[in-house]
């Protein structure tokens, strides 16, 4: 039984890794956008 506990426990922590890897990349992507529109708004002005 504790076998299965300790499987579930490292199953839910690898799948938090994953999520939070994701979130990075969305979060980069996004600076990465607003950085792309400031330099776009620098070059009209």
């Amino acid at each position: 039984m504790l076998k299965y506990i300790l499987t579930g426990i490292a199953l839910m922590g690898l799948a938090a890794c994953e999520t939070a890897k994701g979130a990075g990349r969305d979060i980069n992507k996004a600076g990465t956008a607003i950085e792309q529109a400031a330099t776009d708004i620098q070059k009209k002005l």
